[in-house]
Formats: C-alpha cells, structure tokens, sequence
C-alpha cells in the first residue's frame, strides 16, 4: 500500500485530505506542529478505514531542524512514500504585521521561507526515487497583490513561482508537481475575518485536490471557479486596481 507524507495536518485542508486519501486505501503520514492533535487524527483514520497512520512533529519554522524530522517522515514510509502534500499555511493578522515585524515575519517565513525550505527536502528525495510527486498548496491571494493580505500574497506568489521552477527541474526526473491555489474555504485561517463569499467546505476542496493530483494536473484553482475570477482580478489596469478598496 502506498503512502503519502502531508505536511500541515493539522490545518483544515490537510485533515479533509487526510480523511481523503485514507478513504482511498493509502497509508500517511501526517506532520504538523501539533503532534497531540496529529496522534488522535491518526487514530481516527486507522479505526475508521484501516490504513496505518502515524503522525509526526514537523515545524517549518525550526529551519534548524527541519532537515533532520522530514528525513525521519521519510525514512518511516520507506519505499511506500510516493508523494508528499504541503498544506501549512498562515494568515496572520495583517495590521499587526504593519506595525509588528516578527508577526510579518511569520506570515512571510511559514508561507514561502519555511514552505520552500521542506519542499527542496522532498525535492531531492523524489528526483533521487525517479517517481512520486509533489502537491503544494499556494492561493489565488498569490495571483494579485491586496492590501488586505499582501504580505501573505507575495508569500504565496513567491511560493508559486518557486513551484514552477521545481516543476521544471523534477520533470525529467518523472516527478510531478501540482500547485493547488485555493480560493476561500471553511478553516480556522478565515474564522472570525467576517463574511466572505464563495467560501468552500474542505471537504470539497480536499477531493479537487485528490483528483488533481491522480490526473496529473500542473496547476489548478479550487474551486474551479477562481481561475475564471482571477483571470478577471488579473486583467484589471493596475491605474484603476490602485484605487480599489481589496
């Protein structure tokens, strides 16, 4: 049976896509900062459709060592690892990142600096095995930059970019790599941020990407939708864009 490595478990896309991958017979393992919560997640998968799911602590903010906790996920799948899924993610407050430079910090190192760190480990695990793949998790905040969220954009389109170079450099090696950018869905990153519209259950969301990552995709927009509103955000004239209140 294979298994599959996602990194920010504890997140809500990465639990639905926990509960999905499980549903399709692979085993996992589930990463995270919260090893506690990981371990009762684990056990509810194994219990509720027999895989073996273990969990682990990864953070990728101890830069020092995520090397050595990403090898160890690796080396506990063995040759059953065929892909790994990066899910972590981090919002943040951005007017307190304004005036509070370590808050801007985390937002820009867990969604590039962090992300892009654990990605070049897997990286060259997958290109050495000649197989796999790679499945990270970017936004459509990353396709336009906002001044409700710009500092998490330019992460996310710095991480995007970076997913298109791997894309390039793993593509001889038989590795593929998917860039998911998700629209709003349901999680605790947009609890409490007020209405927002076209919001997605994970769930929903977690089976796009389980498709997206079986056909092969290079890039997709979940919900499909996004890529059609993004098109538009896009092609908005940056004179007029300026003016708006986003």
């Amino acid at each position: 049976m294979s298994s599959i490595l996602i990194l920010g478990a504890n997140a809500g896309i990465g639990r639905a896509l926990a509960g999905e991958f499980a549903s399709h017979q692979h085993d996992l393992i589930l990463a995270g900062r919260d090893l506690e919560e990981l371990q009762a997640l684990a056990a509810d998968l194994n219990l509720r459709y027999n895989v073996n799911a273990r969990a682990a602590r990864v953070d990728v903010l101890n830069f020092e060592g995520l090397e050595s906790a990403l090898a160890a996920c690796i080396a506990a799948a063995g040759e059953s690892l065929q892909g790994a899924v990066l899910c972590t993610g981090y919002l943040g407050d951005p007017e307190v990142a304004h005036r509070d430079l370590s808050e801007a910090r985390r937002i820009l190192d867990t969604n590039f600096t962090g992300s892009v760190l654990a990605l070049e480990v897997l990286a060259n695990h997958f290109e050495q095995k000649r197989k796999g793949f790679i499945c990270a998790l970017s936004s459509v905040a990353g396709d336009r930059g906002r001044q409700s969220n710009y500092l998490y954009g330019s992460a996310k389109g710095g991480l995007t970019t970076y997913l298109q170079g791997l894309r390039n450099r793993l593509y001889q090696s038989g590795v593929n790599v998917i860039t998911v950018k998700p629209g709003f869905v349901d999680t605790r990153m947009v609890f409490g941020k007020g209405k927002l519209p076209l919001v997605a259950p994970p769930e929903a969301v977690a089976r796009d990407i389980y498709h997206a990552v079986e056909s092969g995709k290079n890039v997709v927009y979940v919900p499909w939708f996004w890529r059609v509103i993004m098109l538009i955000v896009r092609a908005i004239p940056e004179g007029i864009f300026k003016r708006l209140h986003t």
